[in-house]
This record gives structure tokens, sequence and C-alpha cells, in this order.
């Protein structure tokens, strides 16, 4: 939950930049991949403060991957986000899509830990 929090806060102050300090230097498609990076990061922060409630409830390795994924899936991908839309080096945008397939393996691995102990739960 705590990585969640810290992303949260990260990404309105990453919003707040954007906006007032990066929309006069930087191009419009620029500004978007921006503002996309901030998007998801508000979302998976999200997405991370809801895997922790569910770990503190269900502590489980699954859930726990889950979280690591997209912490990892966060900076890959938003953080590519940011990095491609401030200094346009090509390199980055090989590491995206690789933050992206983490969002979604994270997302997998949840839906994964929630079935899991629902299977548990049925077989009690």
């Amino acid at each position: 939950m705590l990585h969640g929090a810290m992303f949260m806060a990260l990404a309105v102050a990453l919003g707040a930049i954007g906006s007032h300090a990066l929309s006069s230097k930087l191009t419009e498609k620029s500004m978007y991949l921006f503002n996309l990076g901030v998007n998801y990061q508000v979302y998976h922060a999200i997405g991370l403060l809801a895997i922790g409630i569910i770990f503190a409830q269900f502590p489980n390795k699954k859930t726990l991957c889950s979280g690591w994924m997209m912490f990892a899936g966060i900076v890959g991908f938003s953080g590519g986000l940011y990095f491609y839309a401030i200094k346009q080096e090509e390199w980055v945008r090989s590491i995206i899509p690789v933050g992206g397939v983490l969002l979604i393996s994270s997302w997998i691995a949840l839906i994964w830990a929630i079935f899991g102990k629902q299977e548990t739960a049925n077989h009690e």
C-alpha cells in the first residue's frame, strides 16, 4: 500500500509539472505520451493500493507477485513514457511495451490469486 500511495503522490506531482512546466516545452505528441504515463500511473497506483488491501487480508505469494509486477510495470511503462516524451531517446521505446506486459501480467496474477483463494474457501 505504501508503494501505491507513493506512486499516487508522484503522479499528482508529475501531472502538475506536465501541465505547468512542460506544456510549453513539449510537442503535442510528447505531451500526450507524458499524460498517458500519468494516467496509467494513477490507475495502477490505485491497483497497488487494492493489492495491498487484498494482501493484508489474504497474504500469499501470488498476490505479492502481482504487486511487484505492477510496481515494475509502472516504472517501465509510465517511467518509459515520461522519459521518451522528454528526451525522445529511441532505445527507451523497447522498455515501454515490457512495462505494459508487466502491468497486464500483474492483473492476471491478481485474478489467479483471487481464484486460488476462492478454491481454497470452497474446499473448507
